[in-house]
């Protein structure tokens, strides 16, 4: 008997109407009919000639191009015997010691990373964004690198608004001190400043778009992440606030920026101790499987939740917001992408949310 296995990599996500197999070692990912989920399954528990053979002879070709497909696409491979037991799937467990992982700030004053540098590293923190709504210069560059030199930060990135000393000398010069700043995006640009180059350090972005808190919580093709940590993250615990802390621009201290919840002010209290409340971390164990029309997404394990801006139209017996995120165009169930913005089921949302411009 022969029997076909999937690699441990490969993940497969059922949707509503469709599946969606993402290869983690490559970061890829591919849609395909709910159909076919089934026959991998069926795979999963019998051989290939007793699965072939349990469907009527009008299908055995459709059955042996399916194989034939996930062989060509080495989602899996071909074994005799014993394959269960010497293949073992994936565990996917999400385990970090990092009490904080990542952090997001909103800054006017560049002071205040002094103020907070220490409590991240005592929590642990790898990644920071950084938002600043001043002008960026060469000396705040410096002071930023400096202020984190001795840190756990290993990745910082920056957002700030476009100015035009930010021009291709000022890129240059800031590459000569950029450690761990791996990314800057400069926004309120009507154009590309000059020609992107491949040669820096770190990578850059140039938008037209103002990005502030009204940004957050966009969902769109291009900003999944297949990520075989963001995955395994997203399947155990909230894919955007789990083990994040943030500052909005008045020093609050908040899931994220966007959020309403406030636990109190960097003036007056620590990230530390903000830490140790439970409303705080009420939030980090969200799953898209417990989020109403997420739930049945193929797209769930790879996209970024937003618990800031959402349709506002289910809640949980504790009290959690576990509706759709409101920026989401996708609809599982008919597998189309339409406007988030124009759909009229979320005018009561968006005026809640003073959106309606948008």
């Amino acid at each position: 008997m022969n029997y076909f296995n999937l690699f441990s990599n490969i993940l497969i996500t059922k949707g509503a109407k469709r599946i969606l197999i993402t290869d983690l070692q490559r970061n890829q990912s591919e849609l395909y009919p709910i159909e076919f989920f089934d026959i991998i399954n069926a795979f999963k528990e019998n051989s290939i000639e007793n699965v072939i053979a349990s469907y009527d002879s009008e299908s055995h070709e459709l059955i042996k191009e399916y194989l034939e497909l996930l062989l060509e696409k080495e989602f899996g491979f071909i074994t005799k015997k014993s394959w269960d037991k010497n293949f073992p799937s994936f565990p996917y467990q999400f385990i970090t010691p990092n009490a904080i992982t990542n952090a997001y700030l909103e800054i006017k004053n560049i002071n205040i990373l002094n103020q907070v540098s220490e409590s991240l590293s005592n929590l642990g923190t790898e990644y920071v964004v950084i938002h600043y709504y001043n002008v960026l210069d060469i000396d705040e560059i410096k002071y930023i690198e400096e202020i984190f030199k001795n840190s756990t930060i290993t990745a910082i990135e920056i957002i700030s608004e476009y100015n035009q000393i930010h021009n291709e000398l000022f890129i240059e010069t800031a590459e000569n001190f950029c450690e761990r700043i791996y990314h800057f995006s400069f926004y309120n640009c009507p154009r590309i400043p000059f020609k992107l180059k491949d040669k820096y350090k770190f990578t850059l972005s140039f938008v037209k778009e103002k990005i502030n808190t009204n940004s957050c919580g966009k969902v769109d093709l291009k900003y999944f992440n297949t990520n075989l940590q963001k995955v395994v993250e997203a399947i155990n615990h909230n894919s955007c606030l789990h083990k994040k802390i943030s500052l909005d621009i008045d020093g609050n201290i908040k899931n994220c920026p966007a959020m309403i919840q406030s636990f109190g002010n960097i003036a007056n209290t620590t990230l530390e101790k903000v830490l140790t409340d439970y409303e705080f971390r009420k939030y980090w164990n969200l799953t898209k499987d417990n989020i109403e029309i997420c739930k049945d997404c193929e797209f769930r394990y790879i996209c970024t939740d937003c618990r800031a801006y959402t349709e506002q139209t289910s809640f949980s017996g504790e009290g959690l917001d576990i509706s759709k995120p409101l920026k989401c165009g996708y609809d599982p169930y008919s597998g189309r992408w339409e406007s988030w913005s124009k759909n009229p089921l979320k005018r009561k949302a968006m005026k809640l949310y003073a959106l309606r411009k948008m």
